[in-house]
């Protein structure tokens, strides 16, 4: 299962991975158990009772599991373990994927965890960005229950979740967040996040972004570039060629935020989402930072 074609990283990147995650899961598992028998251990690590499954195998479950959506009872049919290990390990590993933040291209030691992260380091490195919002279908909550409405999205008639994408002018990911339910705008989801105060902050940040967003375009004029408005029916001939020169120019600019979403959603869990809803900003944020890895070695 440690193969590229289950987990979808080469064995080199994989060992890395689990190297790196290997500290933060250890303090993790040590505060759990510190916390669960009250005082400190009192046996050397490793004594007592074997694990069903060894951490480096519940690093390839869950990335098994993010990448083909898999259910628990058929991966622990695999390795030999009762369900409830399984989860247990997803549960684990997951947000500790979630938590790397994203890679940046050429800097191995830096990553990046949020909007003010992306934006500092596009200030200080000159990247033009680009933004995107993005949807995936989602369960939609019970009759009755609260919310239920809120999942609708108008664009596609679906229950979906809806976030948001930054990546370079090369289509790298840079960073993923500000999810919401479906039925709220993409700018609207936007803003929550603070982006006008930061564009407001770093005014040398320059971004490139579809029509959704031509409410921040219009309030940062010189920083947001979106599409150009159409032109009227009654619009001279010359008027609007010069209005499609522009959108496709615009257009090619901006199109590799979309070859990013594209890339997360070779992930099953991403092309439709089937586990609970509050674990989805998790699993997005993981998936994305773990396309970011590659990407950036692009």
């Amino acid at each position: 299962m440690s193969k590229r074609i289950f987990t979808g990283l080469q064995p080199r990147r994989l060992g890395k991975l689990v190297a790196d995650l290997a500290g933060a899961w250890t303090a993790a598992e040590e505060s759990r158990l510190r916390e669960s028998r009250g005082h400190e251990r009192m046996r050397a690590p490793g004594a007592g009772p074997g694990r069903d499954l060894p951490f480096v195998d519940r690093v390839i479950v869950t990335l098994v599991y993010l990448r083909f959506q898999l259910p628990h009872e058929l991966l622990a049919e695999l390795y030999g373990v009762h369900r409830s290990t399984v989860t247990r390990a997803v549960g684990e590993v997951r947000p500790l994927l979630a938590a790397r933040g994203f890679a940046v291209p050429g800097e191995p030691g830096l990553r990046l965890s949020t909007l003010a992260d992306v934006f500092a380091y596009a200030a200080a490195r000159g990247v033009e960005l680009r933004l995107d919002g993005t949807e995936v279908q989602v369960r939609r909550p019970r009759a009755g229950k609260p919310g239920r409405r809120a999942f609708v999205s108008g664009k596609k008639k679906q229950n979906t979740k809806k976030g948001t994408v930054v990546t370079d002018g090369h289509g790298r990911t840079l960073w993923a967040g500000a999810f919401r339910p479906g039925r709220m705008h993409d700018q609207t989801a936007l803003r929550t996040e603070g982006i006008a105060d930061l564009f407001e902050q770093f005014p040398q940040v320059k971004a490139k972004v579809d029509a959704g967003y031509r409410g921040l375009a219009k309030q940062f004029p010189d920083q947001v570039q979106a599409p150009p408005l159409k032109p009227k029916k009654d619009a001279p001939p010359e008027e609007t060629a010069t209005w499609n020169e522009h959108r496709h120019r615009q257009s090619s600019q901006r199109i590799c935020v979309e070859h990013a979403n594209a890339e997360h959603k070779q992930w099953r869990a991403l092309q439709r989402y089937l586990g609970r809803r509050e674990d989805f900003d998790e699993t997005y944020t993981a998936i994305a930072g773990l396309v970011s890895d590659r990407a950036a070695e692009r």
